[in-house]
């Protein structure tokens, strides 16, 4: 844990990041399912409108590994992800930023765009979901 704290918040802006898309997901260890507060519903819709685009809330799959600032991957250390799964998609976030609005809002763009990577009209432009942009930091 004390590594992620000495690494701040720009090398943080590096793990928000999602996976490439995979047929079958591949979850962090101790990933559990997550009952997505109601909330969750309200930052999806901030984040169509933002974005310009529309999705299908009720198509992700939620999930939270608990007690953690980040979680391994294939890809490195994050605080959060994303990953498609047939018609739907996956969302994992770290325990510690599940109540996170920039971060969780940071993977719903993920899933509305159907995609990784982070083009900045999107991410940092229309809705300012980096730790650079997001108007809370």
């Amino acid at each position: 844990m004390s590594r992620i704290i000495h690494l701040g918040l720009p090398a943080l802006a590096l793990l928000v990041s999602c996976s490439a898309t995979e047929p079958t997901p591949t979850l962090p260890a101790g990933a559990t399912p997550l009952a997505a507060p109601a909330r969750y519903a309200d930052w999806f819709d901030a984040t169509e409108r933002c974005a310009g685009l529309q999705g299908t809330y009720q198509s992700i799959q939620w999930y939270v590994v608990p007690g953690v600032t980040s979680f391994a991957t294939s890809q490195g250390e994050k605080v959060g992800m994303w990953l498609r799964h047939g018609a739907g998609h996956v969302i994992v976030v770290a325990g510690a930023y599940q109540d996170h609005e920039m971060v969780v809002r940071h993977e719903m763009l993920h899933s509305l765009l159907g995609r990784s990577g982070h083009p900045a009209d999107y991410f940092a432009e229309r809705c300012r979901l980096t730790w650079e942009t997001w108007p809370a930091s």
